[in-house]
């Protein structure tokens, strides 16, 4: 199983890191059959983030090749809804500008292909959101953008992991380490999950929402 965390400038090293981690571990305690590598839409090169630490992307983003796509946040200022003019460092800015490359393509055929498994890290369900890409469907964010969220016709929930089919979404910041986890425990089983907790000495928060029923009386 090929696992590819993408990087775009201005990316949140803590929306890569963290899941890399988690899901790097998970492949030594599988045996190898995870494999994790960072790539960008444009190839090998070195992806400025979005608080002055690069990353090196190794390859080129491949839909049709991985099977796992890890898609993070930005780092940046809230937008004002007062402003009149966009401010450049604010989030929506910075993916708004990612979205001018061939990246939105290439994350388009990811979640067209059934047998990719998109996964995103706080902002990046606003970035495949942008795209109108998970219109209808179920996703989390940072909580700052739930309402953001919300407004480009996905379905917000407010959970730490959300679990929406060939689609899971992170929350905010330190959820990255829950949804590597239960990537983990999702496609390798509970045992390698549970080995990667305990070496972290990390143990995933918050119950995974699912569109299953019996829906909770209100």
């Amino acid at each position: 199983m090929l696992a590819q965390i993408v990087l775009f400038d201005g990316f949140d090293p803590m929306d890569v890191v963290a899941p890399f981690e988690v899901l790097s571990a998970g492949g030594e305690a599988s045996g190898g059959a995870l494999r994790v590598e960072m790539v960008s839409a444009e190839g090998a090169r070195e992806v400025p983030s979005g608080n002055g630490l690069p990353l090196r992307a190794m390859g080129v983003l491949d839909p049709e090749r991985a099977d796992l796509i890890v898609v993070p946040g930005a780092v940046g200022s809230l937008p004002d809804p007062e402003a009149e003019e966009v401010d450049e460092g604010s989030i929506p800015a910075v993916l708004g500008r990612a979205l001018k490359t061939v990246l939105p393509e290439l994350l388009g055929r990811a979640v067209a292909r059934p047998e990719t498994l998109v996964a995103t890290v706080c902002g990046g369900s606003l970035l495949l959101a942008m795209t109108g890409l998970i219109e209808g469907r179920h996703a989390t964010t940072h909580h700052l953008g739930m309402d953001f969220l919300d407004a480009t016709g996905t379905i917000a929930v407010d959970a730490r992991v959300v679990d929406d089919g060939d689609l899971v979404t992170g929350a905010g910041v330190t959820s990255g380490l829950d949804l590597g986890v239960y990537l983990l425990e999702r496609e390798l089983g509970p045992r390698v999950a549970h080995s990667v907790e305990r070496l972290f000495a990390y143990e995933r928060r918050g119950v995974v929402w699912r569109a299953e029923d019996p829906a909770p009386v209100s």
